[in-house]
């Protein structure tokens, strides 16, 4: 099993997220969700490996309800 990586591993992370914020420009909430949505599938099926994306769902899914509770 490859462990999920949480380390920084994107060789330049301004261009992702530059382009990251490019792909939702003019999109409203509803089509924002959608392309996370589509985005989200289309990167589980790269990785392919159940462990590693049942680990990527715990990370994400940590304090999540804390910081829903501060109001944040």
């Amino acid at each position: 099993m490859t462990p999920l990586r949480t380390e920084p591993n994107i060789a330049a992370p301004d261009d992702f997220y530059q382009r990251l914020i490019e792909l939702h420009r003019d999109l409203t909430d509803a089509e924002s969700a959608l392309v996370n949505a589509k985005l989200v599938l289309l990167l589980a099926n790269h990785v392919g490996d159940a462990a590693v994306l049942h680990a990527a769902f715990a990370a994400a899914r940590q304090d999540v309800g804390a910081t829903a509770a501060r109001g944040a």
